[in-house]
């Protein structure tokens, strides 16, 4: 993976432009896997986000950065970018987007039936947050990165046996899942380490990278993708917390709720396609090569619904 090494100096400089308090201290924040995150901690003990953004264009950032400003301002729990003295969200440093954010002080979201009752609420209360006239309609996890997985299978010859079980199968589930289901605002990637929490609630929402217009029951599913799961096997009773907490807010169609299975395994191939892309593909050679494995061997085991 590209990352960006920020020395003390360095994110001195950043601070001094956003009119903020002398910086005392940097560190590493762990996790993020397209992002160099570091933990900035300034004189007057505010904590703030140090974050490059070293897979994202200057325009892709502009455009994040308004998109999660528009939440925070519709009371969705996310931090607000802070603003540069110039008034931009974002300062440009050999060629990439530099950005801070509030530091949120919690612990990532439990497994508990409260915790994962009240993400599903916060989700639902997402959801019903009305989308802004520029909000783009793709996933980027979804048949974008399916047909350029496609393509590059045709340029090299190298169709596995993972993309041609991709390609048949997204072609099924985009017939029977169709175009009717009510959409809106998605994250698109609701795993545990995007949610902050407290003791047995959400605190905040992070990196909404995948944030779009698209399926509201496939936000859902998602989400269910990245906390319902443990050895290999869907925990029933995580399911129905996130969907007691949910419908707490929003109720699911029928037509919603009879697409849930095939929702589920396009979020599931979602996740492995992005992990193959990552591990296979891009950044080769690790000891992730497999992870896209996780996902599939999920794909035949009987779900809570």
């Amino acid at each position: 993976m590209a990352y960006t090494e920020v020395s003390l100096d360095d994110a001195s400089a950043v601070v001094e432009v956003a009119g903020l308090s002398e910086l005392l201290t940097i560190e590493k924040l762990a996790g993020g896997w397209a992002n160099s995150n570091y933990i900035l901690t300034l004189r007057d003990n505010t904590k703030l986000v140090l974050k490059i953004w070293n897979e994202q264009s200057l325009e892709d950032v502009e455009y994040l950065l308004s998109m999660t400003s528009y939440l925070s301002e519709n009371g969705v729990p996310t931090p607000p970018p802070i603003k540069f003295n110039d008034g931009k969200l974002m300062m440009v440093k050999d060629g990439l987007a530099w950005t801070l954010l509030p530091f949120i002080d919690g612990q990532w979201l439990g497994h508990d039936h409260s915790s994962l009752y009240s993400l599903g609420a916060t989700q639902a209360k997402l959801h019903l947050v009305a989308p802004p006239k520029n909000l783009r309609n793709n996933f980027s996890m979804g048949n974008t990165l399916f047909e350029k997985l496609f393509s590059i299978a045709n340029e090299k010859h190298g169709w596995t046996d993972f993309l041609k079980m991709l390609k048949s199968e997204s072609a099924v589930l985009s017939e029977n899942i169709g175009e009717d289901l009510p959409k809106g605002i998605i994250h698109g990637d609701l795993f545990p380490d995007n949610v902050i929490g407290t003791k047995d609630k959400v605190k905040s929402l992070l990196d909404f990278e995948e944030m779009c217009y698209d399926v509201l029951a496939f936000d859902l599913v998602m989400t269910f993708v990245g906390f319902g799961w443990e050895n290999g096997l869907p925990v029933a009773e995580r399911w129905h917390s996130i969907l007691a907490g949910y419908q707490s807010v929003r109720t699911l169609s029928d037509a919603e709720t009879n697409a849930l299975p095939d929702l589920h395994r396009l979020a599931t191939l979602s996740i492995a396609a992005w992990r193959y892309w990552q591990f296979v593909i891009n950044y080769p050679n690790t000891e992730h090569a497999d992870r896209y494995l996780e996902m599939t061997e999920r794909l035949n085991k009987k779900l809570p619904f």
